[in-house]
């Protein structure tokens, strides 16, 4: 189908969750913009991921669903709003139902079996072939938008920056190099064990002399304290934060190392040098995405790459990785 772009004034995108893949849904952004010239450019997420979006100036407004709310009741919201052009960044059924029942005239999603019905316009159907976020790429290529970025954006309040800055007031000093250590990660097979994280940070005080700022959600607390506990005064605890305020700590950071995790994407997208560290999920689709950016994962395991919620051998992607590893792509990243 072909499409009057003269005429496409508002678009919505939708990305209900993950942090981390809606923040590489953003990659989208800029060529909307450049194709569209004065376009309004808003997203539909789910609640508890609004405010990694909301303080984006590229994004006009952010819709809300639940969960678990009727998909009918979503779509009657969109009708309301009077889109030109839909995306659905995620096309998965329940996305697919919303987007079909819109009532929008161009609506652009993958050809994902049992979901073509809900789109006039389709991108490929392939999977895994890409890195995640140019996977998204795939979706404005079929309605003919030029590439011409393939940044990623995230974006931090002033207040939010005035926050970060007086706790690195209070834990450093302005000479000290910072290393950011987020334990996060959605699975448990993905987080790296907290005495691994003890070994990475011993390396990297011996090496760069690096202080530490360990970065914590609710399910890290337990990692976080005793990585804590057992670095010493080099090392402190980031205080109980939403992410937004948690974005804002990282961009204070000298070096980031994480997991594969929504606060990983965040500080690539922040253009801070970060590592990944890399077990069940396959790093060339997943890897933090910036030319500043890097990973490491042990290869050589039998059942690396293996995409289980839990490990059921010996976590050895994690508790085998060798120091020497993570020291290297450091020093790269570093350079």
């Amino acid at each position: 189908m072909e499409i009057d772009k003269s005429k496409i004034k508002k678009i919505l995108c939708i990305k209900p969750r993950g942090i981390g893949d809606i923040v590489l849904s953003t990659i989208i952004i800029d060529n909307l913009i450049s194709y569209f010239p004065g376009v309004k450019i808003d997203y539909l997420t789910e609640n508890f991921a609004k405010p990694c979006l909301e303080d984006n100036p590229n994004i006009n407004k952010i819709l809300t669903m639940g969960k678990k709310e009727f998909p009918l009741w979503i779509a009657l919201r969109i009708r309301k709003e009077k889109y030109d052009l839909l995306i659905d960044l995620w096309s998965n059924p329940r996305t697919a139902q919303i987007t079909f029942l819109s009532g929008v005239k161009y609506r652009v999603g993958y050809s994902y079996r049992g979901r073509k019905y809900a789109y006039n316009i389709r991108a490929t159907s392939e999977r895994g072939t890409y890195h995640s976020a140019e996977h998204n790429l795939e979706l404005i290529k079929a309605i003919n938008v030029p590439i011409i970025s393939k940044r990623i954006q995230y974006f931090i309040s002033q207040s939010d920056k005035e926050f970060a800055k007086s706790i690195f007031q209070s834990y450093f000093a302005d000479s000290d190099f910072v290393t950011g250590i987020i334990p996060s990660g959605g699975w448990e097979s993905k987080r790296c064990d907290a005495s691994k994280w003890v070994e990475i940070c011993n390396g990297l005080r011996e090496k760069y002399n690096s202080k530490f700022l360990i970065l914590w959600g609710p399910e890290d607390k337990g990692d976080a304290e005793y990585i804590i506990k057992n670095l010493g005064e080099k090392a402190k605890l980031a205080p109980e934060t939403d992410i937004k305020r948690m974005s804002a700590l990282i961009n204070l950071c000298n070096l980031v190392i994480a997991n594969d995790s929504g606060p990983m994407h965040i500080s690539a997208a922040l253009g801070k040098p970060t590592l990944g560290i890399f077990g069940p999920t396959d790093p060339a689709a997943h890897r933090p995405y910036s030319p500043i950016s890097d990973y490491v994962i042990k290869e050589d395991l039998f059942c690396i790459i293996c995409n289980k919620l839990k490990c059921p051998y010996g976590h050895e992607c994690m508790l085998e990785l060798p120091i020497d590893k993570v020291l290297s792509k450091v020093s790269t990243l570093l350079k």
